[in-house]
Formats: C-alpha cells, sequence, structure tokens
C-alpha cells in the first residue's frame, strides 16, 4: 500500500470543504436565481457584505490553488522510469471516468426536478465536448488541472535538476504575473503584446498553475525551514494574505448596487498576489502537523474528497434555498452562521452519498 503523507489527508478534507464554503457564499451575493455569482452581482445588506468577503473570501480562496499543490507535491518530479504514456494513462484513468459521468448527470438529472429544459440541456450535451455544463460550474476547475498534469512530464526533468536558487526564480517571475490581474482591471485590458489577435502575451509560459506546482516541488525539497519558522511566516502570510482578499470584496460591495463580479472579486482570482500568499502560508501551516497516521475518518473523507467535489453542487442548491428561505438578506438563520451551516451540510451530505457510493463494484469510475 502506498504510503500517505499525513498532512495532505487533512489539506484534502480542508480544501474540499473551503470549495463548499465558497459555492455556500455565492447565494448571499449572486444577483441572480442560481444561488452561484454570476456575470452581475448584488449584496443586500452590510452583513452579507462582511460574511461573504470573511467566509469567502479570506477562507475559501484558497481552496484550489491547495487542491493544486497537493497534486502536484505528490506528483513531481515524476516517479524514475516513468514514462509520459505511463505518467498520462494513470492520471487520466483516475480522473476523467468521474469527471465524464458528472458531466452528464449535470446535463441530464436537473431534469427529473425541473431544473431545467430539455432545450437547455440539449445544448449542453452539444457543448460537453468542448466545456461543463450550463448547471456544473464548478467543473471548470477539472480543465487547468487537466492541463497541468499534461504539462508535468514536461517540467518534471527540469525539477529533478534544477537547483533551489533556479526554482525560486522561477517562483519569483511567477509571483510577479500573479499581479497580471490587478493592472488589467485598473491599468489596461491588454499588457505586453496581448491584443485581438495575440493573447499569449510576454509572461503568458510563466504564468498561471504551473507557477503553484514549482512552488509546491521547492517547498517538498528544497524548503529547510523549522517548525517554528514555518508556524511563524505561515501564520503571518496567511493572516496578512486572507485580510487583504476580503478587505478587496468589501472594499467594492456596496450594499444596493448592481456590480459586475469581476469587478467586485477584483483581487479573488486565484493566481493573484493576495492569493498566492495565503495558500502559500497555509500550506507551510499544514506542513507542520507531525502526526505519524491522520486519524480513520480524515484518511477516508480524503480519498472520497475527489466524488464529493465532484457532486456537492446537487446537494448544495436544495440545503441553500431551505436555509436562505427566499430572502437571502433575512434567511432563517443569520447569515454569520447560515453559510458554514450550508457547507456543513452538503459536506456531510456528500460524504455519506460518496462512502455509499465507494461500496459499489467499479465505483472509482464515478467517484474516483
Amino acid at each position: 500500500m502506498k504510503e500517505r503523507i499525513t498532512f495532505l489527508d487533512y489539506l484534502r478534507v480542508v480544501a474540499c470543504f473551503l470549495v463548499m464554503l465558497v459555492h455556500a457564499s455565492e447565494n448571499f451575493y449572486g444577483a441572480d436565481a442560481s444561488g452561484l455569482a454570476g456575470n452581475v452581482s448584488m449584496l443586500a445588506n452590510e452583513s452579507n457584505r462582511f460574511w461573504v468577503a470573511f467566509y469567502d473570501g479570506a477562507l475559501g480562496r484558497v481552496a484550489v490553488p491547495l487542491f493544486m499543490i497537493v497534486s502536484a507535491f505528490l506528483l513531481v518530479p515524476m516517479k524514475p522510469g516513468t514514462t509520459m504514456v505511463q505518467f498520462y494513462r494513470r492520471r487520466f484513468m483516475r480522473i476523467l471516468p468521474p469527471m465524464f459521468v458528472f458531466l452528464l448527470l449535470y446535463t441530464f438529472l436537473p431534469l427529473a426536478w425541473g431544473g431545467m429544459t430539455w432545450e437547455q440541456s440539449m445544448a449542453d450535451l452539444q457543448l460537453l465536448p468542448f466545456n461543463f455544463p450550463s448547471m456544473a460550474g464548478h467543473l471548470w476547475f477539472m480543465y487547468p488541472l487537466i492541463s497541468l498534469y499534461l504539462i508535468i512530464p514536461v517540467v518534471s526533468p527540469w525539477l529533478e535538476r534544477a537547483t533551489a536558487k533556479e526554482e525560486l526564480i522561477f517562483i519569483g517571475i511567477f509571483a510577479f504575473t500573479t499581479i497580471i490581474p490587478w493592472l488589467h482591471r485598473f491599468v489596461s485590458a491588454e499588457l505586453w503584446g496581448e491584443c485581438f489577435w495575440n493573447q499569449f502575451s510576454m509572461f503568458w509560459y510563466c504564468s498561471g498553475y504551473l507557477g503553484y506546482l514549482v512552488l509546491a516541488h521547492y517547498i517538498r525539497y528544497h524548503l529547510t525551514w523549522n517548525q517554528r519558522k514555518r508556524l511563524t511566516v505561515g501564520t503571518i502570510a496567511f493572516v496578512g494574505g486572507a485580510a487583504f482578499t476580503a478587505w478587496s470584496f468589501w472594499w467594492k460591495g456596496e450594499p444596493g448596487l448592481l456590480i459586475e463580479t469581476p469587478m467586485l472579486e477584483w483581487s479573488w482570482e486565484f493566481c493573484t498576489l493576495n492569493v498566492l500568499i495565503t495558500t502559500f502560508g497555509l500550506f507551510l501551516l499544514f506542513t507542520c502537523i507531525r502526526q505519524a497516521k491522520a486519524p480513520a475518518l480524515i484518511t477516508s473523507l480524503s480519498k472520497l474528497s475527489y466524488g464529493m467535489y465532484l457532486m456537492h453542487l446537487f446537494f448544495l442548491a436544495p440545503i441553500a434555498a431551505w436555509i436562505i428561505d427566499g430572502d437571502a438578506s433575512e434567511p432563517s438563520i443569520p447569515v454569520a452562521l447560515a453559510i458554514p451551516a450550508i457547507a456543513v451540510l452538503t459536506f456531510v451530505c456528500c460524504a455519506i452519498t460518496t462512502k455509499l457510493l465507494s461500496l459499489l463494484p467499479k465505483s472509482k469510475y464515478i467517484i474516483g
């Protein structure tokens, strides 16, 4: 049996919950009936403004980068002797069958309770070879994850040879690229070669989730800080980054006004500097876990986390509707409790359902 890394099991469980916390929060600023944030948003009151900034911004924004770092931490560099074809076969046979199952489920299953029309379902089906269906916005994550898997055999040989200094140089360039979303919004929509006929700017190949991959490798193989320093730096980075991320939303989110979601979330992209710093800090804190083995519940949830992520919107939407009770400004319980309550109930439902599915033959093709 493959030896498990204890702190990564904890991280997977936390990251999985944070994804649900993010989507629970979206019910309190999305301006359409879907419950998720679309192109336009509106906050009903100051309470929603504060608690969405806290739960979705300060806490939840690290979920996606954490998943990326966990994957990279385990997979790079590739094991000696592993070919590109072998790597692709192993990784994609694990993630693609469940992904395809849930792409189809989100395309057709909402028909059962009137959640979508046949016309929308057929339109989604036609687009499945190219993108996720309209009821499964969270599956956007699968495409950059696949991209990361595709590039690992290319960068793995370099990571095997690279010195700590060389990796830091690349991480520094990547960190600089994380201010580009801010520049796009507040300086110019086109930077360093971008124009309507060219989207590949000067920093294109040094930006994006590849930076988190190299960061994960650097932390695992080159970062020699002791536990005290990891706790100190990790706490400062996490608290400072999370505070800025929450403030950035609060600053733009004036209650009662319609605002374009990209402007409201101007610093919430997963490759912005504040999210990078927050993710780095939290990951460092988790590396301080020194347990030889995680509790059985944590290990089990970690193994189930992929399936839980895939299915969670099926549970989150009705749970949110029940708790919000038709009015996001005055939910059935205070918003400070409503957001985590939606996330916790969704998490529990997903954990139970995924565990039951795992008992079926060939369940790995459904839930991973």
